[in-house]
């Protein structure tokens, strides 16, 4: 891609005023991915993409449509123009949409002291599958790892720039590194299996590869002899790894475009306390060096710091531009736009309140119960909270970890659950979600 992505953006702005359209906005990707996954010491899958693509949204009136390409020549653009303009025309009136006006778009027209990009060369084909072998090998070497399923490696860049017909023009780049494994241990209907990866946007953070082989490998040995839990009431922890997907929870409720419709069992609980006191969950997408960050959204508003809970709190919703015009407020600043689709609210970086207590430390307070580890499925009711989820982790007695554990499922209510949530002090400060390992009260384990 030789050709400015400003130059492309701005240029398909002008193909759908001429199209017709009274406003539109464009977003442009140029990425490259390179992935590689190897078994056996063999060279398994290799996969390298690389392009541009683009997505124009116009608005007729209050009409609007969105076309998606990724060919980027003349003719082509002048197509995408044309005929976003003809499907606006088709489409219902929304009296919500609208671009920003000039005054709500952002002075911050690039990324500037985030970080978000590793300059250094791109890793060549052979240096990532050097990586996952290592981390397959490193795996292997753990006593009671039977085989590995999966070792991977990958990187990708990409610039992203967004213009919109009330003059905004901006972008940046972003760059990410990762390395995962995934480790199985026993045979047959015996076998289990436990995996870690990490990724970062700068090679020179990434963990080594082998110690990620390592850890899965450690993780997976743990798994060895799981069976099903207690079924009863029981003190639960969900370890740090998967905690994030609870809070997560609170977080999807608390989307603008949940509580426009009507569907989130937070909709009530504006003001009101949703986390006991003392907890605050902070958004800030202006950390640096870190994945979810951005300088802007996808409507061109300037992002910030703010709180979504204060001390237990529920403080607002997470609002794009129409979502906050549906419910008479103002936009956080939250859009996120692909080049498939309008703009819709969602979350950079977010962080819980951590507590004092070492994940030891908590697990022997707790004396018996059960600490989560992995979770498949999801079943929880939109309007009531009402959560069953399947789990697999660690039986523990008297504070310690007594026995692996499979196949069961917890339940409970949401509203009733993250007001018992104490948190231990084991958050990974690099993620773009930063919620330590949460003890919670108040769920039905059926196991045995």
């Amino acid at each position: 891609m030789t050709r400015p992505l400003s130059e492309l953006t701005e240029n398909l702005l002008d193909l759908a005023k001429k199209a017709g359209a009274d406003a539109a906005d464009v977003i442009a990707i140029d990425g490259t991915a390179v992935s590689i996954d190897v078994l056996g010491g063999k060279l398994e899958h290799a996969e390298r993409a690389e392009g541009v693509d683009v997505g124009l949204r116009v608005l007729v009136g209050q009409r609007q449509a969105c076309v998606s390409s990724s060919l980027i020549d003349p003719d082509t653009l002048r197509e995408v123009a044309e005929r976003a303009v003809f499907m606006a025309r088709e489409a219902p009136e929304d009296p919500y949409i609208g671009l920003a006006t000039a005054e709500q778009l952002s002075p911050q027209r690039d990324a500037e002291g985030l970080d978000l990009f590793d300059d250094s060369p791109e890793p060549e084909a052979g240096a990532l599958e050097g990586d996952a072998r290592r981390a397959e090998a490193a795996a292997l070497d753990v006593a009671g790892v039977a085989q590995v399923q999966s070792a991977s490696a990958s990187y990708s860049s990409r610039r992203i720039q967004l213009a919109t017909s009330e003059g905004f023009s901006g972008g940046y780049r972003r760059s990410s590194r990762s390395t995962s494994c995934v480790a199985i241990t026993g045979e047959g209907t015996g076998m289990e299996r436990d995996y870690f990866g990490e990724s970062r946007i700068y090679q020179a953070d990434l963990p080594d590869p082998e110690t990620i082989g390592r850890i899965a490998g450690e993780r997976t040995v743990q798994r060895a002899g799981a069976r099903k839990p207690k079924t009863g009431a029981f003190p639960v922890i969900f370890e740090e790894r998967i905690a994030s997907s609870l809070i997560g929870h609170l977080l999807t409720a608390a989307n603008g475009s949940m509580i426009a419709r009507g569907s989130s069992w937070l909709k009530d609980k504006l003001g009101e306390q949703v986390l006991p006191k003392g907890f605050d969950v902070i958004e800030d997408p202006l950390r640096p060096r870190v994945s979810s960050s951005r300088p802007f959204d996808g409507e061109g508003l300037k992002t910030a710091k703010r709180a979504i809970v204060s001390d237990g709190v529920l403080q607002g919703w997470t609002l794009d531009l129409a979502n906050a015009r549906k419910l008479g407020m103002e936009s956080t600043a939250n859009a996120s736009r692909g080049t498939g689709g309008p703009p819709s609210p969602s979350l950079s970086n977010v962080s819980l309140t951590q507590g004092d207590q070492s994940l030891d430390e908590m697990l022997k307070d707790m004396g018996t119960g059960l600490l989560v580890t992995s979770m498949i499925g999801s079943t929880i009711n939109p309007n009531t909270g009402d959560y069953s989820r399947g789990a697999s982790g660690f039986w523990v007695e008297n504070g310690e970890l007594a026995y692996p554990v499979n196949e069961c499922t917890l339940a409970g209510n949401l509203l009733e659950m993250l007001m018992t949530i104490r948190p231990a002090n084991d958050a990974r400060t690099h993620l773009s979600r930063v919620v330590p390992s949460l003890a919670v009260e108040g769920l039905i384990l059926a196991g045995d």
